[in-house]
């Protein structure tokens, strides 16, 4: 059996081996552009370009201890296995989860290389090869490639076979975590080291502004537990804070399609927020790629209709269900399949809205109401009203917006604790539509608060450890690792 103080020589060999990998493939590589020199079939039949491998083997003297966590359990014996991309990156999560396995369950971990190959495009960056005018199409030829066929939500999903015994380790393998973590640059601006692992979504670019205000503010405190801000494009320091606020004017930010915005701890224990902009398939798209980096939570903050004759513009909404009308995941998520509210994160948003606004509960129950929110992808529902009023008093629904139960249901499938406030800014049934002056209005008022109330949230959130991480997300059948 694996002890808990091999720990830190299993993480060293996978990085070991990862190194390796990335260091064979890019001087097979360079040798093909400067002397068109094929890489040696038979270092590639051996590993030369593999991903490492992290295996657990777990065979039980008796039945499987209880535990009170929601991850890191083992149900059944067997051989758990998983390919892993940037081992180094996910040093500390591979740790924490190994410790939980190796103390409770009795294992032995094994480490090598696995049968999946690096894709060339993933080393290529920083490697200042020169690849002239060569096309991906001859690389491809010689060199391991992105193959769709091999990258997929499968485990995730539910959809893996075991009948040779061997079973998913983890959610995601090496080339669905290299996969990612490349779109996630490309989307965001910035490198998937500075995500950290509380995350805030927003649809509204106002909301950018105040949090670089407000991670500004944090960073010149004395006593700061922050030590950077990253956004697109730099990273900036206490010494730097201003050329921070000459980009905010500049807006050269907002040159990305979904740009992330990240003020960081040392543990990595600060808070992302990402503008993804209106719609469900940004939602779904951004979702999809931050999840390989295994989040403690994420939250959707933003606007919404309200529907409800109740309600005032700059009322709050808590999601306690979602009507999805969004579409982007039926095929893997039928909607029919509820989406839990988890209560430690609901808990934390009302406490965080009591805290925030400095009102007593009785107050803010008054202007914060709980319900369903409808999300739909048709951004001019209001033209097709007749259709849409019999869904929406069926549902009870007392919001309406474009990304939040795409959110939650992205939040579902990869087992990341999810939660929706939002602020109504328009009541598009009882005649309050959104026009420009009343909508400027709205937002020099709301945003500050409602975006201290998602920091505030995850504040909260830190506090749970690793009771956050509830069951409710969890299968019967599930791949060990959180």
């Amino acid at each position: 059996m694996t002890s808990i103080d091999q720990i830190p020589a299993i993480l060293d060999e996978l990085e070991a081996i990862y190194d390796s990998s990335v260091a064979n493939l890019r001087a097979a590589l360079n040798a093909y552009a400067r002397d068109g020199v094929r890489p040696d079939r038979n270092a590639r039949d051996v590993g030369a370009f593999a991903y490492p491998e992290l295996r657990i083997a777990y065979e039980p003297e008796g039945p499987p201890p209880s535990s009170a966590r929601a991850f890191a359990r083992l149900n059944q014996p067997g051989i758990y296995v998983s390919s892993i991309a940037r081992p180094q990156l996910f040093r500390a999560y591979l740790a924490e989860q190994l410790g939980h396995l190796i103390r409770d369950y009795g294992v032995d971990v094994t480490v090598g290389r696995s049968a999946s190959e690096i894709s060339y495009p993933y080393v290529i960056d920083g490697a200042e090869l020169e690849l002239g005018g060569m096309s991906t199409a001859e690389l491809s030829r010689w060199f391991p490639s992105t193959e769709l066929v091999h990258i997929g939500d499968e485990i995730a999903d539910g959809v893996y076979d075991t009948s040779q015994g061997i079973r998913p380790l983890a959610l995601f393998d090496g080339p669905r975590t290299d996969f990612s973590l490349a779109r996630l640059r490309h989307y965001s601006g910035t490198p998937a080291e500075h995500f950290q692992h509380f995350v805030l979504f927003t649809n509204y670019v106002r909301y950018v502004d105040e949090f670089v205000r407000f991670a500004i503010d944090a960073l010149r405190q004395p006593d700061s537990p922050f030590i950077g801000l990253s956004v697109p494009g730099g990273v900036y320091e206490a010494g730097g804070l201003a050329d921070a606020e000459a980009q905010i004017a500049a807006g050269v930010w907002r040159r990305h399609q979904m740009p992330a915005y990240h003020l960081m701890t040392a543990d990595g224990d600060g808070v992302t927020l990402v503008n993804i902009g209106v719609g469900p398939s940004n939602a779904k798209t951004i979702c999809d790629h931050i999840a390989v980096l295994r989040p403690e939570a994420w939250l959707m903050i933003g606007h919404c209709g309200g529907l409800r004759p109740s309600q005032t513009i700059g009322d709050y909404v808590l999601a306690h269900a979602y009507l999805r009308d969004d579409h982007v995941l039926d095929d893997v998520l039928p909607p029919e399949v509820p989406l839990p509210a988890i209560a430690e994160v609901q808990k934390a948003l009302f406490d965080a809205a009591v805290l925030v606004t400095g009102e007593d509960e009785d107050s803010v129950k008054r202007r914060l109401r709980t319900g369903t929110v409808v999300t739909t992808d048709d951004r001019n529902w209001e033209l097709r009203y007749t259709l849409s009023a019999l869904r929406f008093n069926q549902s009870r629904a007392v919001g309406i917006d474009m990304e939040s139960a795409t959110v939650a249901a992205q939040g579902y499938r990869f087992r990341v604790p999810y939660g929706t406030l939002l602020c109504v800014s328009d009541k598009p049934l009882h005649g309050e539509l959104k026009l420009p002056g009343q909508a400027n209005a709205f937002y020099e008022r709301a945003i500050s608060q409602h975006l201290k109330i998602g920091i505030e949230t995850l504040t909260l959130l830190k506090r749970e450890g690793d009771d956050l991480h509830s069951r409710k997300l969890r299968s019967f059948d599930e791949p060990p690792l959180r």
